[in-house]
């Protein structure tokens, strides 16, 4: 096959590439950093085209012109995911699709998700055809292979990743356009005293040769901050950042004492600097994998000391974390990989993986006024993200809850023991109320 014979016959604009979108259909874009821009573009700008065309994706660093309200009879978002684009538009008259990561390829190969279109960004090819979603495996490699069409971004900034990131592109893309521009890239955390303290009581529980799964934010980069000391660390984990990147460069990450895909930095979809970007690109060293395989429980069980890290919009004195949800029914975020990393580590067939729910203890209005992450109650209509059951450690500036085998009485004492000292003597009173105990 004259690969580049047929990747002439397939190129075209971005406006052309475009109108191979029909009304109905159902369309996924690339997720995260992977978002391809131009096809976005092409697409709102061709609007007046299309009817009821459903929109797909996870978490978005792109503009989402598309969920704004003029759009509301051509475009339906229809999200697994939420950022601060799409958040308004799926609270209102858009939809969201609840389900953890590590099943959207299994939902999009049996057709429960039907992917009609899916827009994707790739490197550009080399000398035999093959290009990589770079910057993204997840859900993106199913949906190639899938999808009903598939119109393809050549960016030569794109980064070349290997793992199952690499593929034919005439084997699938049914139209090609070229378009350069520069990766969405984030700007470094601020790391503040409560981060910095979060960080290091993370820190503590984590041992020489752990596998981590970090996310991003300045809780993680807080994290990373607190390791100079340790040996041997690997990575598997959704997410690879700047701050995993940084602990490689040191020596600190070596990937030796992985159970599996050992001096390998495992992840499924990459997000943070340029450098972190050119880092990955032609290295070997790390690998790109679907999030079937990241993010599946029984994978992540296998993993040697491993130890999970996540965030929480609020937890209550039983122990229940609410992290993609706000109450009133308000959907914020997703429920994304958190769960799949808390059950796995929780699986953990060595018996030494831990499962860690790390924030602040305050939420500070732009008024100053704080309000409890740690509550009697979750709020009203707010939806539960990890169970109680699920809960292992919860991590404030003021300590660390160990809520594992423990009784409801004994969760909510741990609990208010790291809480903002300005709530305890109420949590305290609401414990006694709930549980019939002294504190």
């Amino acid at each position: 096959m004259d690969w580049k014979k047929l990747y002439r016959e397939k190129l075209m604009t971005s406006d052309e590439a475009v109108k191979l979108i029909k009304s109905n259909d159902k369309v996924v874009f690339q997720h995260d950093v992977g978002e391809p821009e131009e096809l976005v573009r092409a697409m709102v700008r061709n609007a007046s085209n299309y009817k009821n065309v459903e929109i797909s994706h996870m978490f978005s660093l792109g503009p989402g012109e598309y969920c704004k309200p003029e759009y509301k009879e051509n475009f339906h978002p229809n999200m697994w995911f939420l950022s601060g684009q799409t958040r308004k538009a799926v609270n209102t008259w858009g939809d969201y699709t609840s389900v953890f990561f590590h099943e959207l390829p299994s939902l999009i190969r049996e057709g429960r998700i039907q992917v009609d279109v899916a827009m994707i960004m790739v490197s550009k090819p080399d000398a035999h055809g093959y290009v990589s979603t770079g910057v993204s495996g997840d859900y993106t490699i199913q949906a190639i292979k899938s999808a009903k069409t598939v119109i393809a971004q050549i960016n030569e900034n794109m980064p070349f990743t290997y793992g199952e990131a690499v593929f034919p592109l005439m084997k699938y893309a049914d139209a090609i356009v070229e378009y350069d521009e520069e990766l969405a890239a984030l700007p470094a955390s601020k790391i503040g005293d409560v981060e910095t303290e979060i960080g290091k009581y993370c820190a503590s529980l984590i041992q020489d040769g752990a596998t981590l799964q970090l996310g991003i934010g300045s809780i993680p980069d807080a994290v990373c901050a607190q390791l100079k000391n340790k040996k041997h660390l690997g990575l598997h984990s959704e997410m690879l950042g700047d701050g995993a990147m940084k602990l490689y460069n040191e020596g600190i990450i070596d990937n030796s004492m992985k159970s599996f895909d050992k001096d390998l930095l495992v992840a499924n979809f990459i997000m943070g600097s340029k450098e972190l970007y050119d880092f990955c690109d032609h290295n070997h060293a790390v690998k790109l994998m679907p999030v079937d395989y990241v993010n599946d429980p029984t994978i992540i069980m296998n993993c040697s000391k491993m130890v999970a890290i996540n965030g929480a919009l609020g937890c209550d004195l039983y122990g229940q974390v609410a992290a993609d949800a706000l109450g009133n029914d308000m959907q914020f975020s997703g429920v994304g990989g958190q769960v799949d990393f808390v059950r796995g580590a929780a699986m953990s067939r060595d018996g030494e993986g831990i499962g860690i729910i790390a924030m602040p203890s305050v939420t500070v209005k732009k008024d100053g006024t704080m309000i409890s992450k740690i509550t009697a109650h979750l709020a009203d209509k707010q939806v539960v993200t990890d169970s109680r059951n699920d809960t292992e450690y919860v991590i404030t500036e003021y300590g660390i809850a160990d809520l594992w085998g423990k009784s409801n009485a004994a969760r909510a004492r741990a609990l208010i023991d790291i809480a903002h000292p300005k709530f305890r003597e109420q949590l305290k009173d609401e414990m006694e109320e709930m549980f019939n105990q002294k504190y």
